[in-house]
């Protein structure tokens, strides 16, 4: 794949102030992207920042926008104000999640509530906006969890929440499909980020990571890379989700 296999296209990241998103907007703008790069809260606005101009610092267009997904009005609002700010957005890609490990008996609604709005209707109204906006043979994206292909204690709420968005993507996929836009999902295994390591305890974390290859967790440099290829020469993969994971699960 050469450098700049994204030169002159428009890419939104959702939480793609740090982490994972905060890399595929930085590879985005290495790949000669403009990035709109959308943050959740107040908290995570200094890492925004530093990934806009890390952004900037590569020649491209940047533009940063807060916003509380879980609100259809806002996730129209953040497509319109990115289309206004780059241009027509080409990839949209949505990492925004949220981790919860907890017994079934222990979860109080409110927490399922959280879990559901935030991984499941952030993600269905994600799609919803992207297949407004994104040009033709555009391409949208979205964060899973290999969690999806796991028979496990403890992630009811978290895979539960994720398990959804197989079906938003398959049912996109045969709608936008006219249009030439492709709709996958990507299902990292358990991600060496803080998101991960607030749900485990260490023999727990030893275990996961005695489940793929090399004995080690999945990477976000792992994961960045596909998230290019499907935004490019993997234009032809639609309605799939990717279980990217080291053998740590599959089905």
């Amino acid at each position: 794949m050469t450098e700049h296999t994204l030169t002159g296209k428009n890419v939104l990241v959702a939480g793609g102030a740090k982490n994972l998103g905060g890399l595929i907007a930085r590879q985005s703008a290495q790949a000669g992207a403009n990035v709109a790069i959308h943050y959740n809260s107040d908290s995570s606005r200094s890492e925004a920042e530093a990934t806009l101009a890390a952004v900037e610092a590569l020649g491209v267009k940047g533009a940063l926008f807060q916003a509380d997904l879980t609100v259809p009005d806002n996730a129209a609002r953040l497509f319109d104000d990115a289309q206004a700010a780059l241009g027509t957005i080409d990839v949209a890609v949505n990492t925004a999640g949220k981790v919860l490990r907890k017994p079934i008996v222990e979860t109080t609604e409110d927490e399922y509530d959280s879990m559901f709005d935030i991984n499941s209707k952030a993600a269905y109204f994600f799609i919803k906006e992207a297949g407004k906006h994104v040009a033709d043979g555009g391409k949208i994206i979205t964060i899973v969890t290999s969690l999806l292909a796991a028979f496990t204690d403890g992630y009811s709420t978290y895979a539960g929440g994720k398990s959804p968005v197989e079906h938003f993507t398959r049912a996109a996929a045969k709608e936008f499909a006219e249009r030439g836009i492709s709709v996958t999902a990507i299902g990292p295994g358990p991600m060496d980020t803080p998101f991960f390591y607030g749900q485990e305890t260490p023999e727990r974390v030893e275990f996961h990571k005695s489940q793929a290859m090399g004995g080690q967790l999945t990477k976000i440099e792992d994961i960045a890379p596909i998230v290019r290829f499907l935004a490019t020469e993997g234009w032809w993969i639609t309605g799939q989700t990717i279980f990217a994971n080291g053998g740590y699960t599959t089905r």
